[in-house]
Order: C-alpha cells, then sequence, then structure tokens
C-alpha cells in the first residue's frame, strides 16, 4: 500500500458541486489539495439541471460566467395549478443576478472540476475513497482506491478531509453521520425528453402534480428546458405526506406526463431514456457535520432547501464555506468556525423551512394555500423570494415581512 504525506494537505472526498468548489477555493488561496471522484467526468447525476440565481452568483464567483453563457439562460419562473398560470421573473435582490441556467450536470460538474484543477487542485478520477484513516481519534486522511490499473488501495494523508460524496455519503457515514428521521426528506424522479418548446425563457412548476386516481399530493412537477431540443422533466414528493412512502414514484411520473400540457409533446416516444430517482436529505438533517479532521459540505450534509428542493446552490456555498474555514483556521477551530457559518447562514432559515414543508404534508392544506397564492402574482412573487431564499437583507418588503413573521413563531418552536 502506497503512502503519500500530508504535509499542508486537504483530501476532498467527491467531486461533485460541493467538492469541486471547495477544491477551487483552497486552491485558489494556495493550499495542497486532493480532489478523489470515484468515477470519471463526464457523468451523469440524477437532477433537474436548473441553475437559480444563487447557484449562478457562485459560479460567476469562480470565473466561470462565460462558460455558462454557452448553456440556457431563463429569466423566471412559470407556476401552474388549478387551471390559473403566472410567470414571475426573478427577483431583484443586490448581489444577485435576475436569471438562471439548465444546464445538465453531466456538463456541469466537469466544467467546477476543471476549474478546480486550473486553480491548482490535483483532480483524482476514477479514485474512491473506501475508508478513513484515523489516529489518536482523528481523522488524518483516506485509503483510495485507484480503477486504473490493479486496484491497489493507497493512504493518502491530509490535515484535514472534507466530505462530499452526496447524499448517500457512504463516508461519511463510516464516520458516524446520519439523518434525522424527524427531518423531511425529499423524493424525485426525472428524465429527459425532446420537445419543440426546449428554448423557452421559463423554467415550469406544477404545484397540482396527482397521481393515476388524480389525487393532489404534496409535490410539485416541473418541466425544465435546456435548449438542445430536450427538456428535463420530473416530479418530488416531501416526507411529511402521511402516505409518501406507498407512493410508486414511477407511477407518480407517468401520471404527471398524462397531465403536462400537450404542447410540450412529453410522451413514451419522445423520451431520451428511462427516468432515474433518489432520495434528498433536506434542511440541516445528517449530522454532525464535523469531527476531529473533518468537515461534511453539500447534499452530505442534508443542506437540500426544503422549501423548493434546491442542492446545488448549497452546495457551491457549503464547499466555499468550509474552504473559508479551513484557510482561516486549523484543527477543531476550522470545525467550529465552518458549523458557525451553517447556523448563521440557514439555520432559522431552515428550520422555517422545515415548518413549512410539515405544513404543506397535509394536502387539503396545501390546496388550500396554493390555491390562495395562485390567485395573486404578487403574493406568488413574494412565496418565489421567500422559497428561492433571495429575501433583502437592505428593505423590509412584502416577502420579508412575510418571512419574519414565519421566522417568529418558528424561533418559538421546538
Amino acid at each position: 500500500m502506497a503512502r503519500h504525506a500530508p504535509d499542508d494537505r486537504v483530501l476532498i472526498v467527491g467531486g461533485g458541486p460541493s467538492g469541486a468548489a471547495c477544491a477551487h477555493w483552497l486552491a485558489e488561496a494556495g493550499h495542497d489539495v486532493v480532489l478523489v471522484e470515484k468515477k470519471t467526468y463526464p457523468r451523469v447525476k440524477t437532477c433537474g439541471d436548473g441553475l437559480t440565481p444563487r447557484a449562478v452568483r457562485q459560479l460567476e464567483d469562480m470565473g466561470l460566467g462565460g462558460a455558462l453563457a454557452g448553456h440556457h439562460r431563463f429569466t423566471g419562473l412559470r407556476s401552474i395549478a388549478f387551471g390559473k398560470t403566472l410567470e414571475l421573473q426573478w427577483p431583484e435582490t443586490p448581489g444577485f443576478p435576475r436569471h438562471g441556467y439548465v444546464i445538465t450536470r453531466h456538463d456541469l460538474d466537469q466544467l467546477v472540476a476543471e476549474r478546480a484543477e486550473k486553480s491548482g487542485a490535483e483532480v483524482w478520477q476514477g479514485a474512491e475513497a473506501v475508508a478513513p484513516l484515523e489516529e489518536g481519534g482523528r481523522v488524518v486522511g483516506a485509503v483510495v482506491r485507484r480503477k486504473e490499473g490493479d486496484g491497489r488501495t493507497e493512504e493518502v494523508r491530509a490535515r484535514h478531509v472534507v466530505v462530499a460524496d452526496g447524499a448517500l455519503s457512504r463516508f461519511g457515514r463510516a464516520l458516524g453521520t446520519a439523518r434525522n428521521r424527524d427531518y423531511p426528506v425529499g423524493m424525485a424522479i426525472r428524465g429527459y425528453f425532446e420537445s419543440p418548446r426546449h428554448d423557452e425563457p421559463w423554467i415550469e412548476s406544477h404545484l397540482d402534480v396527482r397521481d393515476a386516481k388524480g389525487k393532489v399530493l404534496p409535490g410539485y412537477g416541473w418541466i425544465f428546458p435546456l435548449g438542445d431540443g430536450r427538456v428535463n422533466v420530473g416530479v418530488g414528493l416531501l416526507s411529511t405526506f402521511r402516505d409518501w412512502k406507498d407512493v410508486n414514484t414511477s407511477k407518480l411520473m407517468d401520471a404527471f406526463l398524462q397531465h403536462a400540457p400537450r404542447s410540450w409533446d412529453i410522451r413514451p416516444e419522445t423520451s431520451c431514456g428511462p427516468p432515474t430517482g433518489g432520495k434528498l436529505p433536506m434542511g440541516l438533517s445528517v449530522g454532525p457535520r464535523s469531527g476531529p479532521g473533518w468537515i461534511v459540505i453539500g447534499d452530505a450534509g442534508g443542506l437540500i432547501n426544503p422549501f423548493n428542493g434546491e442542492g446545488i446552490a448549497y452546495a457551491y456555498e457549503t464547499g466555499r464555506f468550509a474552504a473559508d474555514a479551513l484557510v482561516g483556521g486549523v484543527g477543531d477551530r476550522a470545525a467550529a468556525a465552518y458549523e458557525a457559518r451553517i447556523q448563521a447562514e440557514y439555520g432559522l432559515y431552515f428550520k422555517v423551512a422545515r415548518a413549512f414543508v410539515k405544513v404543506i404534508g397535509r394536502p387539503a392544506l396545501m390546496r388550500a394555500l396554493v390555491d390562495t397564492g395562485m390567485r395573486s402574482e404578487s403574493i406568488m412573487g413574494w412565496v418565489l423570494r421567500i422559497m428561492a431564499n433571495l429575501l433583502r437583507p437592505d428593505e423590509l418588503g412584502p416577502a420579508e415581512a412575510a418571512y419574519k413573521a414565519l421566522a417568529g413563531i418558528a424561533r418559538l418552536a421546538r
């Protein structure tokens, strides 16, 4: 077994959005970084592929604005429910653009990993961290197996390990992370279809997703144009719904395709392949997010927004937070700084979101709330600002006032 000395190295396990962003920012700061990704780029990942203004801001900060410009840009959200349609532009929020992009993870993850490599990170593709290395109760690296060659393992030692291997996070579980089952989890499934409306300037969200019997469920369906002849189509469901374990997501997807507007031409004959899906740990549901010598970021830490199922922006942000903490401190101080940043940025917001999705887990309440919101473009504009986490820090508008009231209630809740 080969050994690689630690020096001032940070080892990052997983080359998705959070891991690659963390690698970029650490390398930019002059750190020795090794990023291990068990697959090789480009690789397919199950995702809605939509980048909100939060995600776009992070990518632009990494210098990838020009690379994004070649992909499909959209200006807002088209919401559809109970026979009503509203088209909502992204709100104006200081520090954020007013547009998003739809780009497959097949393309996006490679872009960010290559950016990290150009910044000075060492990227090992086809290399899996199979077990943590621990000495004296502290993580000091990982045992890594490369697919090329004879598959032998090697010890990669580091002063700190960043866990970024996604929602399933085998490496995180080996360190003792676990999901709080009282917190919400999402189920999602998506597929690609050829469509004549592939270059629409809106992403489309259906807030009245129904099962095969026509029963409205607490979730949503989406149609995201890719601009290349295809659309990304999917449905998501929340575990706050009492009977969520009895729902077959493949059948729910079939039902959504039946109810989707005919003009999209979404049908079995236009499918680009079978749909894929998975579970999404949400709202800070996974912990602990740090320990002696290690930090957990992105989906591996349950850092997905329960309001809208968005994970990419929070992956980029938490990768950056972890890099900032590791640049600014060492050892346990870095872990403490990272956790404090997570709580300051997301603690209350995700608490409000968890309470909200618990309420809409009751189909009758969800229907009443959606029906009320869809009657007013102003109200839905406020909702979009809250759910996309684009609240204005500099003024108290209607959306900020509504969120402040919700946050006050959440603070009193256990």
